[in-house]
This record gives structure tokens, C-alpha cells and sequence, in this order.
């Protein structure tokens, strides 16, 4: 490598000014330097070549002296050899270069042996069962069927005995399909094998009865767990499991933290402050002499650090409240042997923490982004589909929405009465993703396009006119359907202007001049002050559409930008 101190990069033999041309031949660098530089390149390659080191070494020797190895993209080798998409969904991946590939970092496990057990870590899915796909499925992180994917891979292709837990939260809001998702995620989680699985603060806003029916289904013990929280009754949920794998005996204890314990309402739901509830629970799961304690705690990271300090325990205590991204590493907490990991947001990522019969090392992490190097799982597909096919069989009706009122008190016309007027501003948008945005649902365009999705109101409220985008339920007058709402498909003119029918109708005569005018002013929608960013982000927010933040609105407005009436 070697620097071009005239155009400032660093570039192998090249000057990035000069578009790739050798160094040697940069047209800024003096003849008389020419020398120079050719013993330059004589030296380095003699200490790059005394340093090289056989293909199959393994870690660097420093990593030896970490018990966190945390590569900051990660892709598993023996899964793809793509290079993964970006830390950050913002777009396709240009490809990456033969002096690229050199920087890149290394797979999750690299250096790894086999572990004795490795705890496979996850939560705060918050209602993200797969991607949505909006901005393409290779752009965006998480969902269970990537999930599944990783799992078997652990498990059967390298054969390690893991155990899988999850700190809760499966869905993030209340209402009827909620309660389906977390039936389904539920039911997921016991496919994919997990041990312990805590109820978080979201999960426990459904229903009693729909929680106990999704956590308790059969005859088997239950896999949620809490020690100060239990639905009917402290026999149905277990306040702690003991899992035997890999020779190891782990024990698991679930909390919720008093932050979220102290604003629970309802009889059914027993519940009691975490340090109380963890007491006599931890001096039970003391007595089973296990080899390595886990604390699930549903809890911000104070409330996490302060029962570790109270409660020597715990080896492992993984906190659900931690931010957005997942710990680099593993976070020494003050005052107890305890190590600190919080999961990913919207279960983007897993955490897997390697036990090792190790004296040296004897515990490892890694995180490992749940992006498009990771096929979907054909069963969790299936759970999928079974999913939407739910929702369609409930109809808006059964999941309990119910339209209302415009604040306007206008309603909607369909964007086709707008183009009669409008035709330049029609011709423009008819050449948008917008004018196909209901297309997408029935036809997804990519590898999930067999599961149709234009039943699903988390879906529906962006894809279709006349419906509330962040409380995803429809406007009296918005679509409801393909067929008794034709003229409403697609993410039409009125959902950023609003409903037109008083509009129309004053243009047809109806009314004062001055009410036309006040009409006319109430249906633009402002560049300035942010006005119309702020329209737009009520649908290209950082869930479905993250590439808005990061090219901004003004690049985005160019794609749409319309002309008034012709």
C-alpha cells in the first residue's frame, strides 16, 4: 500500500484522482520521485511477502486476548460467499473489488472451535416477523424465517449444541392482529427450538386469554418463563428452566423490570417487583448447581446492572432495553462476575455467546446481522403465509377496524377525478412506484411473492388510498378492498393532499368563489417549513423505508415532483 501524499488517499499502486492510474504514472508526482518510488515498492513487497501467513490461519493473535470477538459486518463463510449488504439498509450493494475483498472483515466465528454450548440470543422483535420488503428484501434485516436459517446452520451444518433464548416483545402494539402475530410468532419459537422466552412489556398489553392460549398450546412445558410475572397462575409459567446441552447444564431465569412490572393491570396477570420475585427463585435455581447462569431481563440497563449487583448469580445477563443496536461486546457490569449484552431492535440480529472449555478464553460473542446472505426457512414461510391467510379470512370487520371520519369531513375521489384536471401532475405520478403501490401487495416483487399481502392493514395503510398510515386503519370513504374499492388502489394524490371531494365539487360550480379559493389553498401541500417531508414520512419512516433518512427528502422529491393544474 502506498500513499499518494498529493491527491491524500490511500490506494494500492493507484492515485484515486487520476481514476485509477498506477501511482507511478499519477501525473502530479515528479519525474525525479519516479526512483524513488520504484525502491519504495521493492520494500514493501519484501515485508509484505516475509509477512504473509498460510490461508488456514485463524484469528489474529490479539483476538486471543479478548473473550468478545465482535466483527462489525458478519457473514458466515460456509453460507455465502457474497459479501453481506451494508451495516445500514441504504441500498444494493456495489460490488466489491479484488483490493475491497482485502478489507473486509472476517465471518462472525472466525477463529472459533466448536463450543461446548453456544447461547443463541434474541428480542424485542416488536411485531417484525419478516422484513416488509418495501425497499427490497436484500436491503433490509431480521425476520424469522432468516432466523430459522442461522439456527440450522449452527446446529446441523456445524453441529454445535445451541441453546436459544429470547428477552420478549414480540409485538409492539395491542388489537386483534397482535393477537394473531404473537399466536404465530409463539408457535414459531417452539419450531425453531427455543428454551426460554420472557413476556415483555409490549406482549403482556394482549389479552390474558390470548397470551395463555399462545404460551401454553399443549401438554409440554412451557417455554416463557418469569420469575415475578405469571398469566393465571405460577403453575402455567415456570420461574426459571435448567437446559442440558452440550454436557453443560444452564440455567435460565426470565424478570421484567420494575419500570414495566409497576404499570401491569389486571387480576389475571400475577405480578410482583423483580427483586422480590427473583429471591426465592434464585436461591431454587442456585440448588441445581448449574455451570452457567442467564438472566433474561425484560429491563433497561440500569434496572439489568442493579439486580446483577444485588443477585451474584448471574454470568450472563441479557437486557432487552439497550437502544437500537445490539452490544459490540460483552459489558462488564460493575460490582458482580455478571457480563451485560442487550439484543437488537426488531430482532435485526443475533447475539450468540460461545461457552468453552477454555481456561484462556472460555467465553466468546459474536453478532451476526440477519440480512440476505441467510435463504428463508421454508417452514417459517409456511407460518408466513398462514399468517396473511388469516388476516384475509377475519376481514377488516373481525380485526376490528372500523373507519373513521376524515378530520376534513371530506371524501376521497380516486386519483383518476384528480387527472381530470391535474394531467400533468397524472402523467407524472402514473410513472411512479406509487401508482403501482397495491400492485406490490398482490404481487410482491421478489422471492416472497407467493404470499399476497393486500389483506394485511400493516401493509395496506401505505399501499392504498384513504387510510392512516402510523395507525394503520382506514378513512370513512378510503379503499377496502380490490373489489368494492377500485378507484382507491395504489398510494393515490389524496393521500398526501388530502380527500377531494369538497374540491371538486367547488370546481364544478358548487359554492362561493371564496370557498373555492379556501379549497384550493387546503388541497396544496407546502414545500416550505417541511410540510410536505413530514406528509411523506408518515409512510418513508426508518421501519419501512430507511433509505428516505439517508438520501433525504429533496433526492426523493425529485422521483415525484408534479406540476399544479395544467
Amino acid at each position: 500500500m502506498l500513499y499518494c501524499r498529493f491527491h491524500r488517499s490511500e490506494r494500492f499502486l493507484a492515485c484515486p484522482a487520476s481514476s485509477g492510474v498506477p501511482l507511478l504514472a499519477c501525473p502530479a508526482v515528479p519525474a525525479r520521485r519516479v526512483p524513488l518510488l520504484l525502491a519504495a515498492i521493492v520494500l514493501v513487497a519484501a515485508v509484505s511477502l516475509a509477512g504473509c501467513t498460510d490461508g488456514a490461519s485463524t484469528a489474529p493473535p490479539q483476538a486471543a486476548q479478548s473473550q468478545s470477538t465482535q466483527p462489525p459486518s458478519i457473514q458466515d463463510a460456509a453460507a455465502s460467499s457474497n459479501p453481506p449488504p451494508g451495516v445500514e439498509p441504504q441500498g444494493a450493494q456495489a460490488p466489491a473489488t479484488p483490493a475491497a475483498d482485502k478489507l473486509q472483515p472476517p465471518p462472525p466465528f472466525t477463529g472459533w472451535p466448536k463450543p461446548a454450548v453456544a447461547l443463541f440470543i434474541t428480542g424485542q422483535q416488536l411485531g417484525y416477523i419478516e422484513p416488509c420488503g418495501c425497499t427490497g428484501l436484500e436491503n433490509q434485516k431480521g425476520g424469522l424465517a432468516r432466523r430459522h436459517t442461522l439456527l440450522r446452520q449452527l446446529r446441523d451444518d456445524r453441529g454445535w449444541p445451541v441453546v436459544a433464548l429470547d428477552v420478549g416483545s414480540q409485538v409492539r402494539r395491542y388489537g386483534r392482529q397482535q393477537e394473531f402475530k404473537f399466536q404465530h410468532t409463539a408457535s414459531a419459537l417452539r419450531t425453531l427450538g427455543y428454551s426460554s422466552v420472557v413476556l415483555g412489556a409490549a406482549d403482556l398489553k394482549l389479552p390474558v386469554g390470548e397470551l395463555f392460549s399462545g404460551t401454553n398450546p399443549d401438554d409440554k412445558p412451557s417455554i416463557f418463563t418469569a420469575a415475578n410475572v405469571a398469566l393465571l397462575g405460577r403453575e402455567f409459567q415456570p420461574p426459571f428452566q435448567v437446559i442440558e446441552s452440550g454436557g453443560k447444564k444452564i440455567g435460565v431465569i426470565g424478570v421484567l423490570g420494575d419500570s414495566f412490572e409497576q404499570k401491569l393491570t389486571g387480576d389475571e396477570l400475577q405480578h410482583e417487583p423483580a427483586l422480590e420475585g427473583l429471591k426465592d427463585s434464585c436461591r431454587d435455581l442456585k440448588a441445581q448447581n448449574c455451570d452457567y447462569h442467564v438472566l433474561l431481563a425484560h429491563a433497561t440497563p440500569d434496572e439489568a446492572k442493579s439486580i446483577a449487583a444485588e443477585i451474584p448469580l448471574f454470568d450472563l445477563v441479557v437486557c432487552a432495553g439497550g437502544g437500537s443496536l445490539p452490544s459490540s461486546e460483552l459489558e462488564a457490569i460493575e460490582g458482580s462476575k455478571s457480563k451485560l449484552v442487550n439484543v437488537s431492535h426488531k430482532a435485526m440480529h443475533v447475539g450468540v455467546v460461545g461457552l468453552f472449555d477454555d481456561r484462556a478464553m472460555p467465553v466468546r460473542y459474536a453478532v451476526v446481522p440477519l440480512d440476505a446472505q441467510f435463504k428463508d426457512s421454508p417452514e417459517m414461510l409456511e407460518l408466513l403465509a398462514n399468517y396473511q391467510a388469516q388476516l384475509k379470512s377475519e376481514g377488516l370487520e373481525g380485526l376490528g377496524l372500523k373507519p373513521q371520519a376524515h378530520p376534513s369531513g371530506h371524501k376521497f375521489v380516486g386519483s383518476e377525478t384528480c387527472g381530470e384536471c391535474h394531467t400533468k401532475a397524472m402523467a407524472k405520478w402514473s410513472k411512479t412506484p406509487h401508482a403501482q403501490a397495491t400492485d406490490s401487495l398482490v404481487h410482491p416483487p421478489n422471492s416472497r411473492g407467493d404470499i399476497a399481502r393486500h389483506f394485511d392493514p400493516e401493509c395496506l395503510s401505505c399501499h392504498v388510498t384513504g387510510w392512516e398510515p402510523q395507525k394503520f386503519a382506514p378513512l370513512a370513504s378510503g379503499y377496502l378492498s380490490l373489489t368494492a374499492t377500485p378507484k382507491l388502489q395504489h398510494n393515490g394524490c389524496e393521500n398526501c393532499h388530502g380527500p377531494g371531494s369538497g374540491h371538486v365539487a367547488a370546481e364544478n360550480g358548487e359554492g362561493t368563489d371564496e370557498q373555492r379559493s379556501k379549497l384550493r389553498a387546503q388541497m396544496r401541500l407546502p414545500i416550505a417549513g417541511g410540510v410536505a417531508e413530514n406528509k411523506c414520512r408518515e409512510c418513508h419512516d426508518e421501519d419501512n423505508s430507511p433509505d428516505f433518512s439517508h438520501k433525504g427528502f429533496a433526492e426523493y422529491w425529485k422521483e415525484v415532483e408534479h406540476p399544479g393544474k395544467d
